[in-house]
């Protein structure tokens, strides 16, 4: 391999980037964020990679979860809440439900960036750039909204600060307090079935921890009832952002993209001799990559070659991402082919991004049943081949959205309009994903027998 920089990637061939009219503002803009201090840490990074290990083990679960893509216009201190209280809903139901630990990892704080399937789009015999994310363009369909102005980018570090300020204050501050695990309910999803099942189980967990508390086990004896570990992460998709925030630790010597805790590595960008494996070789953070129903065993070994030559265990995470009806034909061959060559990996499911329709009344869309369904079958696959089913990513928000349709809490194509609020992709509501969430934790309990 050649040598690594932060701007090596430069010499390689690169998609899903933006074409800035002014390059001499753009280099102002790297420069200026090449000078903002890291929005993570270097050994926040290492304590998730050991946490990463523990699943590659079976020891912990993965998940993963938050917006498509943040966006400007829909930064709201009680959206990131909301958001926050459903991955603890969810983490709770798995962890006392499902018998292992869970590792929380947000798509928050940086998850800006979108690659679209096409640059372009027109409406009415209108073309304009495709919209790329708040981070590069505007979502209105104008010349100047869809024109790339590199300023965003500073707006979306200053945002993900903000974001990140907040998250550290609820995982720390006590909202996490397991104690306040009835408080975790959202507004609109309390007449939900769904609901009613987690009302239950919080009620046997207040149980569980007064019997905890008359030994002596409380809340400001052990930091693991009344704090939580939360990591953030995003696509590692524009990549001048993402070699502005790379840095050396002054502690190991090693390369660190100090813009998120674990980055990923889309679908559309995985070529093997590609800009984005160029940079994501290079720093230490965790880091996934997307396999989807194209997805070549041998080019995933390969993949592995290059990402984790070292076969550390929570440095690399496969996020599967096929299709409800393509799981049990497009993913047996990839494990076979990594475990085959002793590859330490850890499996997760996206069982959001394969499930995608368009609604009769043209809404992008995503039926419950179907993610439902991927997820058994990435289950069902990884109990055959014998390895661990490790984690789930899913674009979800604690928000009261309309996006995808069916669950318990019935979303029909009719009520789509309603509260369609995504710029990108259709996300679950706290409603479905909790319903997902007991699903896992049921697979995971059955696993354990």
């Amino acid at each position: 391999m050649s040598i690594w920089t932060p701007s090596s990637w430069r010499q390689k061939s690169i998609m899903q980037q933006p074409t800035y009219p002014n390059m001499d503002e753009l280099s102002d803009v790297l420069a200026e964020l090449k000078n903002y201090p890291p929005l993570v840490f270097a050994g926040e990074a290492r304590s998730l990679k050991s946490q990463l290990a523990n699943v590659v083990e079976g020891n912990a679960f993965l998940l993963q979860g938050g917006d498509c893509a943040e966006s400007f216009s829909e930064f709201h201190a009680d959206g990131i809440r909301d958001t926050f209280k459903a991955v603890l809903q969810m983490a709770v139901v798995m962890t006392y439900a499902g018998g292992l630990p869970v590792v929380k990892v947000g798509r928050l704080g940086g998850q800006f960036a979108k690659p679209r399937s096409s640059d372009t789009e027109t409406i009415n015999g209108v073309t304009l750039d495709s919209y790329r994310g708040d981070i590069i363009n505007g979502v209105d369909f104008t010349p100047e909204a869809r024109t790339p102005d590199p300023q965003r980018m500073i707006k979306a570090y200053n945002q993900s600060a903000a974001t990140l300020n907040l998250v550290r204050a609820f995982a720390s501050g006590g909202m996490a307090d397991l104690h306040k695990v009835h408080q975790w309910n959202l507004d609109f999803a309390h007449q939900s079935e769904i609901n009613k099942k987690y009302e239950d189980l919080a009620e046997e967990i207040s149980k569980s921890l007064k019997f905890m508390e008359a030994c002596g086990i409380t809340s400001k004896t052990q930091r693991t009832l009344r704090e939580t570990d939360f990591y953030t992460s995003h696509e590692a998709l524009l990549l001048p952002y993402e070699e502005a925030f790379t840095r050396k630790d002054s502690i190991t010597g090693d390369w660190y993209d100090t813009s998120a805790h674990m980055l990923w590595i889309g679908d559309r960008t995985r070529q093997l001799d590609g800009a984005h494996i160029e940079y994501m070789r290079g720093i230490h953070n965790p880091i996934g990559v997307k396999a989807g129903p194209t997805m070549n065993p041998e080019d995933l070994v390969r993949l592995c070659d290059i990402l984790n030559p070292n076969n550390e265990a929570g440095r690399l995470n496969v996020i599967v991402r096929m299709g409800a009806d393509k799981v049990a034909e497009g993913m047996p061959k990839l494990i076979r082919a990594v475990e085959r060559e002793g590859k330490k990996v850890l499996w997760s499911c996206d069982p959001m991004h394969g499930n995608t329709i368009k609604s009769s009344n043209n809404f992008k869309t995503r039926p419950v049943d179907a993610i439902l369904r991927e997820m058994k079958q990435f289950f069902q696959v990884h109990k055959a081949e014998g390895t661990f089913a490790g984690g789930v990513h899913l674009e979800m928000t604690g928000k009261n959205v309309t996006e995808c349709i069916g669950g318990s809490f019935i979303v029909t194509e009719e009520d789509l309009s309603s509260r369609y609020h995504t710029h990108c992709d259709p996300r679950l509501n706290a409603n479905q994903a909790l319903e997902l969430a007991f699903l896992i934790a049921d697979t995971l309990k059955e696993a354990q027998k």
